[in-house]
């Protein structure tokens, strides 16, 4: 695929990247608004880019268009891992007492090689922990290329799946399915989304989270 190694140096970078503050992009502002937390990495930290141009930023523009009365806060971190994210949830949960809790995690996760069955237990406890709260959770799963061999890549792709079946939670496959064959659609670096791209990102995240928003 032409996408693959493309894919694995924009992992590496991910992994390595420095920490960015996460953002918080605000749909029209109303009274006991309800809230819409991602937890993602850099792919939805808008690394590269203005935080205004990623998806998520994207996202909660046509929220607070057409979603009056929510608001977005997006905790994403450059380098994140799902062990991360594990650890990190129940502070967001707490902090943004969110309605919806968008899942974009486990890149990081594939670019080590960690255990597949580490990756889903980390993800399978963001999911309790929103659900715990009542919280609406869209899963968004991530793609290993084929140089990982088939069953890690097999295997990696399914942790998303079987995970959104069990839970019950709806599921986005993989993020990058718009422009993974698009090498136009990527900054300089040739490694993560430009700017062109996260309209792109923003539609295909919407298809599977606007049913949440209802």
């Amino acid at each position: 695929m032409q996408w693959a190694s493309g894919l694995v140096v924009l992992l590496f970078v991910a992994l390595f990247a420095r920490p960015v503050v996460a953002q918080t992009a605000q749909a029209a502002p109303a009274k006991a608004a309800r809230t819409l937390l991602v937890m993602g990495d850099s792919l939805s930290a808008a690394y590269g880019l203005s935080p205004a141009q990623g998806w998520v930023a994207l996202t909660a523009d046509r929220i607070g268009k057409t979603r009056p009365g929510w608001r977005v806060v997006n905790a994403s971190i450059s380098g994140e891992t799902t062990a991360g994210g594990a650890a990190r949830i129940e502070a967001e949960l707490q902090r943004h007492k969110p309605a919806v809790v968008v899942i974009a995690l486990g890149a990081n996760d594939g670019l080590r090689g960690l255990p597949l069955a580490q990756t889903r237990a980390n993800l399978e406890k963001m999911i309790k922990a929103a659900q715990a709260r009542k919280a609406k959770v869209l899963l968004v799963g991530m793609r290993m290329p084929p140089n990982y061999g088939p069953d890690y890549t097999r295997g990696f792709e399914q942790n998303y799946r079987v995970l959104a079946k069990q839970y019950g939670t709806a599921l986005l496959p993989f993020l990058l399915e718009p422009i993974a064959l698009d090498r136009n659609a990527y900054q300089a670096d040739n490694l993560h989304p430009d700017a062109s791209a996260q309209p792109k990102l923003r539609d295909h995240v919407w298809k599977a989270l606007e049913p949440l928003l209802r």
